[in-house]
């Protein structure tokens, strides 16, 4: 690094005009600085890896104390345990997994190593360092955190030239941060829905919760203490035999990690198709799929496993199985059972039978694509296969 540091702003601004695109020489000529002071900076951002967010995201604080532990020497004592670091940020994923348990383990190796608050401290510094943006462990399979970004990607039609907009949901596995991204027409139940079942299918498996943010596709209703989810999304959770935990009002550490992922998908997806032109939304989710694939491959920064390996090792077998068949979108209506013991559902034009001791009440009509069902006061009265 150079011998003489400079003001931490301007270290910030070097990294940020680099990842907009600017030359190094623009950069020495627009902050009076040589071009080998500029390149001594750029490396160091390279060689930990660190994204334009992640820099803009660090305080002066973070990056001065970054800078000070990269230039200062480290005793031997904690060079060995810090070799250690990346082996207990995986176990601390697993279930029962504790930094007590680990530094026991520590210290069966090495029984004169540091105590157990020693222990905790370097560890916590390892992680700052490592991870400058907020940093949370999760336990492997548990949640799969759900989000739309803010900006939108386009496809333009082939013949007419016209531009149409698409949203851009992504999800990503709290413990291996494993991601999923798919450009898709709206933020409505159906496209919302049909995102995260492919998601799931994309991973080979169900965690015990999804976490969406507060969507109107997700929740009916949010609250600070227990957000109303709306009925389909409800049936599709049922249906993958897993949890809906919505995100709570005004607790943006909730989605800290979706939030981040998206930051990230700016950079390594959005950024890098700006100049290419899609004409249909398959072509569009292909090319994402192939960024992704090295998004995921990427390893962390100050680790030398990635997003695929770490879920690969300890997140894809503890996700539960997917079901038999894929989730069918249900519909709601009311009918009123007439004298010939049937119901006319105007959405088909046809006439369902039922149980003739029903005839005259009010019954709600469950249908999907495959299947109509009719309930009386939530007891199920008959199935019928669809006919449209």
């Amino acid at each position: 690094m150079a011998n003489k540091q400079i003001d931490m702003r301007k270290i910030k601004q070097i990294f940020k005009l680099y990842s907009g695109g600017v030359s190094k020489r623009q950069i020495s000529l627009q902050l009076g600085l040589s071009r080998n002071t500029i390149t001594k900076y750029v490396d160091f951002f390279k060689r930990y890896q660190l994204t334009s967010y992640e820099v803009s995201a660090m305080t002066l604080e973070e990056l001065n104390r970054l800078f000070k532990t990269d230039q200062k020497g480290k005793s031997q004592q904690l060079l060995t345990l810090e070799k250690y670091f990346p082996y207990f940020d995986k176990e601390l994923r697993k279930t029962g997994v504790t930094k007590d348990l680990l530094w026991q383990e520590y210290l069966t190796k090495h029984p004169d190593g540091y105590k157990l608050s020693q222990f905790r401290y370097w560890y916590r510094e390892w992680v700052k360092e490592v991870s400058p943006v907020m940093h949370f462990a999760h336990k492997a399979g548990d949640k799969l955190f759900i989000d739309f970004t803010g900006k939108k990607l386009s496809i333009v039609d082939r013949y007419t030239g016209e531009i149409q907009d698409l949203e851009v949901f992504v999800c990503v596995l709290g413990s291996s941060q494993y991601t999923y991204v798919e450009a898709c027409e709206s933020q409505k139940k159906e496209d919302f829905i049909a995102c995260i079942e492919n998601a799931l299918w994309f991973y080979g498996g169900v965690p015990q919760a999804l976490v969406p943010d507060n969507l109107r596709a997700a929740v009916t209703k949010s609250s600070r203490y227990e957000p109303k989810v709306n009925e389909t999304f409800v049936d599709f959770a049922e249906h993958y035999e897993t949890a809906v935990l919505p995100t709570r009002a005004y607790r943006p550490r909730d989605k800290a990690i979706v939030e981040n992922a998206v930051r990230i998908i700016y950079t390594r997806v959005f950024a890098l198709l700006r100049n290419q032109t899609f004409h249909t939304k398959s072509e569009l989710n292909k090319s994402i799929l192939e960024l992704l694939q090295s998004h995921n491959n990427m390893s962390f920064r100050g680790r030398e496993y990635s997003r695929y390996s770490l879920f690969e090792e300890i997140e894809k077998h503890q996700l539960k199985p997917l079901p038999a068949k894929r989730y069918e979108i249900k519909r709601y209506a009311n009918a009123t059972v007439h004298k010939n013991s049937h119901i006319y559902f105007s959405k088909d034009k046809h006439y369902y039978s039922l149980p003739y001791q029903h005839i005259g009440k009010r019954v709600k009509v469950v249908y999907s694509d495959s299947a109509v069902e009719i309930y009386h006061q939530q007891e199920l009265l008959t199935v019928h296969p669809r006919t449209k």
